[in-house]
């Protein structure tokens, strides 16, 4: 358990220097924001993409980092989903089950989930988000 902790904060570390290294690239090629907010074509500006950085430590910590996992005792893919919160926050529209969807899908499932429930949706490895 305890190299498990120590795997999982590794990850978590390099995982901020690489974000920090691609925000530091990005911020010297972005053009200025146009002065509206909005996009540099005109119209609204798009919803950020979601970042899978906090989530793959929550996964390396829920699952081992394995997003297909399936061990069989009732929790689904690399955040380790029920079924009833897996179809009840929209996972359905992606797979079945969670270990079934894709690493982005089960993200945006989440991504869901944390806006209604908070971190205590993953009461040990939320403490990463």
């Amino acid at each position: 358990m305890q190299s498990r902790l120590q795997e999982a904060r590794a990850t978590l570390v390099d995982l901020q220097r690489q974000r920090t290294a691609a925000e530091q690239a990005a911020s010297r090629s972005r053009p200025p924001a146009p002065p509206s907010g909005g996009s540099p074509s005109g119209g609204p500006a798009p919803a950020p993409a979601p970042t899978g950085r906090d989530w793959d430590a929550v996964a390396m910590c829920e699952s081992g980092g394995n997003w297909s996992i399936n061990t069989g005792n009732g929790y689904y893919g690399g955040l380790q989903f029920s079924s009833s919160t897996w179809l009840g926050f929209g996972g359905g529209d992606y797979a079945p089950r969670a270990d079934l969807a894709t690493k982005a899908e089960q993200i945006a499932v989440a991504e869901k989930v944390l806006a209604v429930q908070g971190r205590g949706a993953w009461p040990t490895c939320g403490r990463n988000l």
